[in-house]
C-alpha cells in the first residue's frame, strides 16, 4: 500500500475517536489517548485485559483508519524466532549450490555468499513489518503472554529500536516505522524490559453506553429495546455478585453474537427461557453454561432499580 493511499494520523484524540467509530470500533477517551500517543510518539502499545474486550479488534480497526496493511504475529507456547522473523529457503539454496558444483571450478566461498541473497529469504511477520514500504504497516503481536521468556528477550531490539539483527545479513532497520500493538490476556506477567519499551493500557469491559453503541453498530437488525436489553443483561452478568459464579465473563464479541442470535430467533423481549436456550453463545464452558440458571436469569432480567 503506497503513501498516496495512506490516511494521515488523526490530528487530535477526538478525531481519532471519530475515525475509529467510522470503522465500527468504539474507544473510550482513555484508550483513544493511549493510541493517539503511541501514534505520535511512534512507540509500541501494550494492551492488557480479559479475553474479548477488543484488544485484537483495535489493531484491525487502526489498519483501516490509517489505510495500512495489517500484519499479525499470533504468539503461542514454543514460538521460535524463525517463525516470527525470517528463515531461509533451504531447498532453493541447496539447488543453487548443486548447480554451482555441477559447473565445476566454482568458488565455494562465493557460492556460500550467494545463497544468502535476498531472494532466498522468507520473511515472517516482524521482518515484513520492518520492510513494509511507506507509510508502513500495523503489526499486531497477539497474545504475547503465550510465548515464552526467551521470545520476549528476542523482541526487545525490535520494540526499542524498530530493528532486528540477522547474522547472515546484518541489522535491518524499519523502512517506515510500523504501528505496533501487543496484546496480552495476562496468563503470565510480562518482563519489565518489554513493558518499559511500550506505552501501556489496561482495556476493561466497556461501560453500558459504549457496549450499547457497539451492539447497535454491529447488529443493525436489533431493535433499540433488544439492543438495550442485551447490553444491560451482559453488563450485569459481569458485575457482582453474579460474576463470581462464572469462570469467564462474556466478552464484547459474545454480546454481539448473542444479539445476532436473538435477532435470528425473532426475539422481541429476552426472557429466562431464551437466556437458557442461548447460553452457549454467551459462554464457552460447560460449567459456566450450567451456572446460568433460570433463577439467576430472572434476577439478571429485572430492571436495575429493582435491586435497590
Amino acid at each position: 500500500m503506497n503513501s498516496l493511499n495512506a490516511a494521515p494520523v488523526p490530528a487530535s484524540i477526538d478525531a481519532l475517536v471519530e475515525a475509529l467509530q467510522s470503522v465500527g470500533y468504539f474507544a473510550d477517551r482513555r484508550l483513544a489517548t493511549a493510541v493517539f500517543l503511541a501514534l505520535r510518539l511512534q512507540r509500541p502499545l501494550l494492551l492488557e485485559g480479559e479475553p474479548g474486550v477488543g484488544k485484537t479488534a483495535l489493531a484491525q480497526a487502526l489498519s483501516k483508519v490509517l489505510a495500512r496493511s495489517l500484519i499479525r504475529l499470533q504468539c503461542y507456547d514454543g514460538l521460535e524466532q524463525r517463525e516470527a522473523l525470517y528463515e531461509w529457503n533451504y531447498a532453493a539454496q541447496l539447488l543453487h549450490m548443486r548447480a554451482a558444483e555441477g559447473q565445476g571450478g566454482a568458488d565455494m566461498a562465493q557460492v556460500e555468499r550467494e545463497v544468502y541473497q535476498d531472494r532466498y529469504l522468507i520473511r515472517r511477520p516482524l521482518l515484513q513489518a520492518l520492510q513494509a514500504p511507506a507509510p508502513g504497516a500495523v503489526l499486531l503481536i497477539d497474545e504475547v503472554d503465550r510465548a515464552d521468556e526467551p521470545f520476549e528477550a528476542f523482541l526487545l531490539e525490535y520494540l526499542g529500536e524498530y530493528q532486528v539483527s540477522i547474522p547472515e545479513i546484518g541489522t535491518v532497520r524499519a523502512t517506515a516505522t510500523p504501528v505496533t500493538i501487543l496484546t496480552s490476556n495476562r496468563t503470565r506477567d510480562l518482563h519489565d524490559a518489554v513493558k518499559r519499551r511500550c506505552l501501556y493500557h489496561w482495556l476493561d469491559y466497556p461501560e453500558r453506553e459504549r457496549e450499547l453503541a457497539i451492539v447497535r453498530a454491529q447488529v443493525p437488525g436489533a431493535s433499540e429495546a433488544l439492543a438495550t436489553q442485551v447490553a444491560e443483561f451482559v453488563g450485569r452478568l459481569r458485575s457482582q455478585p453474579f460474576a463470581n459464579a462464572f469462570q469467564r465473563a462474556p466478552g464484547i464479541a459474545e454480546s454481539v453474537e448473542w444479539a445476532k442470535a436473538l435477532v435470528a430467533l425473532d426475539t422481541i423481549v429476552v426472557d429466562p427461557e431464551v437466556v437458557s436456550d442461548t447460553a452457549g453463545i454467551l459462554f464457552k464452558q460447560r460449567e459456566d453454561v450450567a451456572a446460568l440458571t433460570r433463577d439467576m436469569a430472572v434476577q439478571l432480567l429485572q430492571p436495575a432499580d429493582a435491586d435497590a
